[in-house]
C-alpha cells in the first residue's frame, strides 16, 4: 500500500455526471460513481424532487424537520438542481449542462426523456461524447425491443419476472422476495459498471454511446447457476427441501439461527455427530449423508442438531462447527449488522450530516481503492441547494433569468 502522503485522487474525479433519476435504481447506480471521485448533479423535479425524499422511515428534529433515512442512505456526496424540464428555458438550460457534462442517466421509464425532446439522438448532437445511461424494467433501445418494453417495473415486479421468487420459499408455501430491493440495487451496480465500459470506450475512440439498462436483463443474469442447471436437464430447479437442503441446512440456536453451508461431507458429519453426542448416529448412512433426501433431513437430521445447538448461543454454535471444518453462517439481523465489529473494522460505515442537525450512518461504497485517496464524504443535498451555483454557471441562465424561473416554480 502506498504511502498516505503519495495516495493518488479517486479514479473519477473530473467526470461530471447528470442524475436524472429517482427511487434507487438509478441513485444507488450515481452513488457508486460519487463515492469514486465523480461529480454527480442530480436534476429533480422543483418542490417535490427525487420521489424517495418523500418516502420514510423518517428522521425527525425537535424543530420538526424531517427528512428520508431512504433518500439519505443513497445520496451522499452528490449535488441537487431543480428544473422542470417541460419548460422552454429549462429544457435550454439542461441542453447547456449536456454539453459540459460526461454522463447522463435516466430511469424514468421507457421513452420519458424521448417524449420531452431530450432522447439519446437529440443530445448527442449537442455533446457527441456522452455517455446516456437509461435504466428501465424491460428495456427500451429502439432495435432491441421485446413483448415486455412498454410495461412499467419495480423491485417486486423484477423479482417476480426474473425467476427469483419462484426459487425463493418454502416448498410448500408461495414464492418470496428477496427481503431488500434487490430488484433495484442489482441493476444500478450493473449501470454503473456499463457506465465504466463506455468510457474507456471513449477513451479510444472520443465519442459517447447509448447504454440500454434493463432492470429484467441484470436480475435475470444473477439466476446464472440455474440456468445452467435447466440447459443441462431441461428441468426447472424449483422450491424443493431437496434444494434446500442441498444449498444450506439452517437450524436453531438458542438466540437465533445458523446456516451450514456447501458441502457436508461424512468425515464431517461423523465428527459432528460425535462432538455433540450423539456417537450413535455418526455411523448411521442417513445422517452422515450417504443418500441424502431433503425430508428425511427436514424431518430428522436437523431436529437431532437442534437438541444440542438449542442450548448454545448461535455464535458459539458457529464456532464449533467451524473449528470442525464446515462452513457455517449466523442468520444476522439488520441490528447485528449495523453493530458488527467486522464491517467496522472494514470501514464499510459511513457517517454524514442529515441536514437538519444530526448525524446519519449509512453503507460504504464496498469498493476499497488501497492505492487510491478515501472520499471526503459530504451530506446528502436539500432539494435545490446548487441552483445558483451550477445553473447560473453550468447551465448558463443569467441571476435574474434564475430568478424569474423561481418565481414561476420552473426551478
Amino acid at each position: 500500500m502506498a504511502d498516505n502522503n503519495a495516495q493518488r485522487q479517486l479514479p473519477l474525479q473530473g467526470l461530471r455526471v447528470l442524475d436524472a433519476t429517482h427511487i434507487v435504481a438509478g441513485p444507488f447506480c450515481s452513488l457508486i460513481l460519487a463515492d469514486m471521485g465523480a461529480e454527480v448533479i442530480k436534476i429533480e423535479r422543483p418542490l417535490s424532487g427525487d420521489l424517495v425524499r418523500g418516502r420514510g422511515p423518517f428522521i425527525a428534529n425537535e424543530r420538526g424537520e424531517q427528512v428520508s433515512s431512504r433518500y439519505l442512505g443513497i445520496n451522499r456526496n452528490k449535488k441537487s438542481v431543480t428544473l422542470d424540464l417541460r419548460h422552454a428555458k429549462c429544457k435550454e438550460t439542461f441542453e447547456n449542462l449536456i454539453k459540459n457534462s460526461d454522463v447522463l442517466i435516466d430511469n424514468w421509464g421507457p421513452g420519458a426523456f424521448e417524449r420531452l425532446g431530450l432522447g439519446y439522438k437529440h443530445l448527442n448532437k449537442i455533446n457527441p461524447r456522452l455517455i446516456y445511461a437509461s435504466i428501465t424494467g424491460y428495456g427500451d433501445e429502439e432495435t432491441r425491443r421485446g413483448p415486455y418494453s412498454s410495461w412499467p417495473a419495480n423491485n417486486l415486479s423484477i423479482q417476480s419476472m426474473s425467476g427469483w421468487m419462484e426459487m425463493t420459499g418454502d416448498p410448500d408455501g408461495a414464492p418470496q422476495s428477496v427481503g431488500d430491493n434487490v430488484g433495484d440495487s442489482v441493476p444500478g451496480v450493473w449501470t454503473a459498471l456499463g457506465i465504466m465500459m463506455a468510457l474507456e470506450s471513449r477513451n479510444k475512440t472520443g465519442l459517447g454511446q447509448l447504454i440500454d439498462m434493463s432492470m429484467y436483463d441484470c436480475m435475470v443474469s444473477h439466476i446464472v447457476s440455474n440456468m445452467n442447471s435447466y440447459q443441462a436437464t431441461k428441468t426447472n430447479p424449483g422450491r424443493s427441501r431437496a434444494r434446500l437442503v442441498s444449498a444450506g441446512m439452517p437450524f436453531k440456536a438458542k438466540d437465533g439461527y445458523v446456516v451450514m453451508a456447501g458441502a457436508r461431507s461424512e468425515e464431517r458429519l461423523r465428527a459432528m455427530w460425535e462432538m455433540i453426542g450423539r456417537s450413535d448416529l455418526a455411523n448411521d448412512p442417513e445422517y452422515v449423508g450417504r443418500n441424502p433426501n431433503g425430508d428425511f433431513y427436514f424431518n430428522n437430521v436437523i431436529p437431532a442438531i437442534e437438541e444440542w445447538s438449542g442450548l448454545l448461543p448461535k455464535w458459539e454454535v458457529a464456532a464449533k462447527l467451524t473449528e470442525i471444518g464446515f462452513s457455517m453462517g449466523v442468520a444476522q439481523t439488520v441490528s447485528d449488522l449495523a453493530n458488527c465489529e467486522h464491517l467496522r473494522a472494514r470501514h464499510m460505515f459511513v457517517e454524514t450530516d442529515d441536514s437538519i442537525g444530526g448525524k446519519f450512518t449509512s453503507l460504504k461504497t464496498p469498493i476499497w481503492l488501497t492505492e487510491c485517496e478515501d472520499i471526503d464524504n459530504r451530506t446528502p443535498p436539500i432539494l435545490g441547494q446548487n441552483n445558483r451555483e451550477i445553473l447560473t454557471g453550468l447551465g448558463g441562465l443569467t441571476e435574474s433569468e434564475l430568478d424569474s424561473l423561481e418565481n414561476e416554480g420552473a426551478v
